[in-house]
Formats: C-alpha cells, sequence, structure tokens
C-alpha cells in the first residue's frame, strides 16, 4: 500500500512538474492559474492581467499579453499552471475531431 501512495505522489508532482513547464515555457495558455497567491503577488499584477476568478487557494487570471507566466513569477508567484486549454480530450458542446 505504501509503494502505491509513494506512485500515485509521483505521477502527481511529475504531472503538476510537466503543466508549470509548459506553462513557463510555451506560454501559450491566454488563462493561468496561480496556487496560494501572496499578498506580494496581488500587490505586483502584471499590467493588463484580469481576474478571472479566485479563491482561498487559487487566482485565475487572462491576459493578452506575452509573457505572462514570466510575469508572474517575476511578480511573486510560486506556481503557475495553465487554465483552460482544451487538449486533445473531446468534452460536451465541443467539435468532435471525427466531423
Amino acid at each position: 500500500m505504501t509503494t502505491r501512495v509513494a506512485l500515485v505522489a509521483l505521477v502527481m508532482a511529475a504531472w503538476l512538474a510537466l503543466l508549470a513547464g509548459v506553462a513557463r515555457h510555451a506560454d501559450a495558455a491566454a488563462q493561468v492559474v496561480v496556487l496560494f497567491p501572496s499578498s506580494r503577488l496581488m500587490a505586483h499584477l502584471p499590467l493588463g492581467a484580469a481576474i478571472t476568478g479566485r479563491s482561498a487557494l487559487s487566482l485565475t487570471l487572462r491576459s493578452d499579453n506575452a509573457g505572462l507566466v514570466a510575469d508572474l513569477y517575476h511578480a511573486g508567484a510560486w506556481l503557475v499552471l495553465p487554465a483552460g486549454l482544451q487538449g486533445c480530450i473531446v468534452g460536451p458542446g465541443s467539435a468532435s475531431p471525427r466531423t
């Protein structure tokens, strides 16, 4: 059982690292989620960034400006993940790849 828990934790950590790497290096997401936003980050949000959602644990931002992820890290974010990327999963209301 301990091995299974360790494996699940490792897979989750690798998944978060992959998402963070994609957000940092591709800078393709128009929306991002910042986990555990600090008061420093809130005081130094990048120009052109709009808050589209907020909870006690996360902050969702949208911007048309390039470099949003780098600007957020510079402002004090410690983990920025892409939000709203469609990827390859077809959900309800989206176009089917077969059409």
